[in-house]
């Protein structure tokens, strides 16, 4: 269990993995947190926006839309792999989700099927949205995976997490594909790889 750490330090460990990152406007206090708690923390979530182009996608991810209010995640990573930061604590990106994987999680276990939505995920994770449009054929740029694991390494290092604490929506919440075109095994091994 952890409490999240303060906007500071979250952007200081995302630079300090050697991130490029750009700050949208209030990001620090632009959250959810009136809708319920945020935190413990227990892992971190990748996600794909299925939109195109970085301003856009930015600019959804933090505004939301009309039936999901924004911040729909902490950080945005483009396809040349900056993070940009739109929002700092709860955020509607996970929704709920599957206590069992959860378990998981926080044990860094092997992940259960996901097969309920019993947990409330916007409470518990990190969130990184990631353009794509997933469809399997948008391409995912070596700059933009390398910038996905070194940011869940990032979390992952202050919290003193492996690489089992990094999730893909998909294994969170039935019926979620994304992210979509790379497996989240590989992402493990990648920031299992970088936290040695």
């Amino acid at each position: 269990m952890s409490t999240p750490m303060s906007a500071s330090t979250f952007l200081n460990a995302l630079r300090g993995e050697g991130l490029t990152v750009v700050q949208v406007g209030d990001w620090r206090t632009h959250n959810r947190n009136h809708k319920g708690p945020w935190g413990p923390v227990h892992g971190v979530m990748i996600h794909h926006t299925v939109t195109q182009g970085t301003a856009n996608s930015v600019a959804l991810c933090r505004d939301g839309r009309s039936d999901l209010p924004g911040p729909l995640c902490h950080g945005v990573i483009d396809k040349q792999g900056t993070v940009h930061l739109v929002g700092y604590g709860r955020a509607n990106h996970a929704g709920a989700g599957d206590d069992d994987v959860l378990r998981a999680v926080i044990a860094e276990k092997e992940l259960p099927p996901d097969n309920e939505v019993n947990a409330d995920g916007n409470r518990y994770f990190y969130g990184f949205e990631c353009i794509n449009l997933g469809d399997g054929r948008d391409p995912w740029p070596d700059a933009q995976l390398e910038a996905i694991e070194k940011a869940s390494a990032a979390i992952c290092r202050v919290h003193g997490w492996g690489s089992r604490s990094v999730i893909g929506h998909l294994e969170w919440q039935p019926g979620k594909p994304d992210p979509k075109g790379f497996t989240m095994a590989s992402l493990r091994e990648r920031v299992h790889e970088r936290l040695k």
